[in-house]
């Protein structure tokens, strides 16, 4: 629990420092292109270095599964959170081995298990295209037409990219319009699990203790990179540091937030606030109580279930916090009062229509016309099956395919389709009976939400109740890999057949759901050809505020969160309690041990078997048990850094990010560093868990040699 009255003076004081860009903060998510050179010798005496960043650039991975990581070896060795990395490892398990639940450790290279469809990047250049992108929108466009001009580019942008030097290549909107950038990234598409401990302790506490601090957990995991079938030689990987953090120390964060409203207007955020949050927590809700009574039926259920469960707990606990923070008076005042200020600029004062206020109002109001269709068709929140995602994959590329990359839909484009098709393709096991669940569940939400005498929901049902329409349509595709039969054979996966005969193959096929997909495809790309319409006024009137203000202050700013590399930076500091005890910056093994007896181990407090029995022998001394566990400091982090490297002034890697406390949610839309807190896992914990737990000596060697070789 947090102290409410507390946390509203907290961000009243926020909103008005951040505005006015108050000295001495530790706020940002810096471009690696843009660093925060000035601020950090001025606030830390900390001189950065170019070889210092790119090290620790190329040191950094990007998870497709939605997180970060680093190379920690020159054998490819990567260290994310359990939870970044627990998609992956669910998919490899199966009713013999729960992977998720107890573990798993590779005794050599050849026992390390190759996962199914995970993708990992690592960031090798930077470009500004900004000039490119924005001269192929002339004047007096419409916001279809610009749309497209602009979608074209990019795509054009991109397969050169590819074409010249075989990297991932993406261009990226920065500053909601205001530039924007090529990455071009190395990507490793054979992924092998090396490590990973039982769930239980890596998310110690569960869901009562999640954002929350002091925390107890053991969130990470090793995979390894491949190419050509042998681990993938790096140059670059971080050092394992000598020495733990000590309070007070200036850390650095390297990672990928996914995405932060910083920078909208009052009209995104009260959208954000009264109606994109609510649907969210609306489907969240209805959803984690679906999957839950599905894991509740038995351990099968569970192990399959257990993955989605989490991940929906994570995320109704995390939008209900950016809801709280946008409910809480004091932040919409300030935020009105900043836009306010910035109103009175030339470009704001514009009146009537010209107003870029105004156009980003009036395409809000077009969104929010069409929130609710745009999820439940586009975001497919009425199709809640893997089985639809691949229908809509294969039907959607049987026509894209055939157009030029620059007039395909984004996913489609040239320099995606690898990516789209490692995902498209994968050998994750699907579950009928679970799919009917989820499916049957998101069918009602449909037919609920637009009213059972829509038309197109009169069709998607064809005549039947949800659950039999569920049960039809999942028996009747075969857009997927089914575990084996009980007889040991394999039922037909018809993906690949369907992909590579095209759209042919695609419109004689009869498999059920493809005919869902094709039955509301047009509809669905009809309110995403709106969305996509309305947000390029957006763009472009953010991306006039963007150039506006670079001409008056110049680009010294960070730009809203997009899941690429970003840096952070801040100092290992505690909480100060105000009525309550002080917070201590760090947790330690022995108050893992007392949280376990404390609370009786009732689950989720109890320890895996492992983990009791070490606790109770002598092994467990108290040098074990005084080394720190978890830390906080005042980094500037959001979701997508779950899994970044910690590192100190010399670039060594001092711990692994896994979560924020409850007043870091604020973060999203205003930085805080009186209450807000990121956390991590302790390097030297790691080791210790390692060692003297799991007895893992060669990959110890390795972390701290630093050479794959050695283990």
């Amino acid at each position: 629990m947090f102290n409410t009255a507390s946390r509203g003076w907290a961000m009243a004081c926020v909103i008005g420092l951040t505005a006015a860009g108050r000295a001495g903060s530790d706020e940002g998510m810096w471009l690696f292109s843009a660093p925060p050179v000035e601020q950090l010798e001025r606030d830390h005496g900390m001189a950065i270095t170019p070889d210092w960043l790119l090290h620790l650039q190329r040191s950094s991975v990007r998870f497709s599964s939605g997180g970060s990581g680093a190379l920690v070896s020159a054998d490819g060795l990567v260290l994310t959170n359990h939870h970044v990395g627990a998609d992956a490892i669910q998919k490899l398990g199966d009713p013999a081995h729960d992977y998720l639940r107890e573990g798993f450790a590779a005794a050599t290279r050849e026992d390390e298990l190759a996962c199914h469809d995970l993708e990992l990047n690592v960031l090798v250049s930077v470009e500004d295209v900004t000039d490119r992108v924005q001269a192929a929108v002339a004047a007096g466009m419409s916001a279809e037409s610009a749309f497209a001009a602009r979608r074209s580019a990019m795509a054009e942008i991109e397969k050169e990219s590819l074409a010249a030097t075989g990297l991932r290549s993406d261009v990226v909107t920065l500053y909601q319009g205001g530039a924007y950038h090529l990455y071009r990234a190395k990507k490793y598409t054979d992924v092998r699990l090396v490590f990973a401990p039982e769930q239980q302790i890596a998310f110690f506490g569960g869901d009562a203790d999640n954002f929350e601090f002091p925390r107890f957990n053991l969130d990470v995991c090793f995979f390894r990179a491949y190419e050509h079938g042998r681990p993938a030689r790096v140059e670059h990987h971080l050092a394992w540091a000598e020495s733990g953090v000590a309070d007070g120390d200036l850390v650095f964060v390297s990672g990928h937030p996914g995405h932060t409203d910083r920078a909208n207007t009052v009209a995104e955020l009260v959208s954000l606030r009264d109606r994109r949050l609510p649907l969210d927590l609306q489907i969240l809700n209805r959803l984690e109580a679906v999957v839950g009574a599905y894991a509740a039926e038995g351990p099968e259920e569970r192990r399959q279930a257990r993955q989605d469960l989490l991940g929906v707990e994570n995320g109704r606990k995390a939008r209900s916090g950016v809801l709280a923070g946008l409910l809480e008076p004091r932040i919409m005042a300030g935020k009105r009062e900043a836009e306010a200020r910035l109103r009175r600029t030339p470009e704001g004062e514009r009146g009537g229509a010209a107003s870029p206020y105004a156009r980003i109002e009036e395409a809000q109001r077009t969104l929010d016309g069409i929130l609710v269709r745009y999820r439940l068709l586009e975001g497919a929140a009425a199709f809640n099956s893997q089985y639809f995602w691949n229908a809509r994959g294969i039907l959607r590329a049987a026509e894209e395919r055939g157009r030029p990359s620059g007039t395909r839909l984004r996913e489609y484009r040239e320099s995606n389709l690898e990516s789209l098709e490692h995902q498209l393709f994968s050998d994750e096991p699907i579950y009928d009976a679970f799919e009917v669940v989820k499916l049957t569940d998101s069918l009602t939400f449909l037919a609920t939400t637009l009213g059972g005498d829509d038309e197109l929901v009169g069709r998607v049902l064809a005549g039947r109740s949800p659950r039999d329409r569920a049960e039809e349509l999942v028996a009747g595709t075969m857009l997927g890999r089914r575990p084996l039969t009980g007889m040991g054979t394999a039922v037909a996966d018809t993906r690949r057949e369907l992909y590579d005969g095209g759209a042919e193959a695609v419109a004689a096929s009869t498999d059920a759901m493809l005919g869902l997909a094709r039955l509301v495809d047009a509809e669905s790309r009809r309110v995403r050809g709106i969305a996509e319409a309305a947000q390029e006024v957006k763009q472009q009137a953010h991306g006039e505020l963007a150039r506006a203000r670079f001409a008056r202050e110049g680009a010294a700013g960070y730009p809203d969160a997009t899941f690429t590399l970003r840096l952070a930076y801040g100092t290992v500091r505690g909480l100060d309690g105000g009525a309550k005890a002080a917070t201590a910056p760090f947790t330690t093994f022995g108050g893992l041990f007392a949280r376990a007896a404390t609370t009786g181990e009732a689950p989720p407090f109890d320890l895996p078997p492992r983990w009791r029995a070490f606790r109770d022998s002598p092994a467990a001394n108290e040098a074990f048990r005084q080394t720190h566990f978890n830390f906080i400091s005042t980094a500037d982090i959001i979701g997508g850094n779950s899994g970044s490297p910690v590192v100190n002034r010399k670039g060594e890697l001092v711990g692994v990010i896994f979560d924020g406390n409850i007043d870091s949610l604020v973060l999203d839309i205003a930085y805080d560093d009186l209450r807000a807190r990121a956390v991590a896992v302790d390097a030297t914990a790691i080791v210790a868990a390692l060692e003297h737990v799991y007895h893992a000596a060669g990959l110890v060697r390795e972390l701290v040699a630093g050479d794959g070789h050695d283990r």
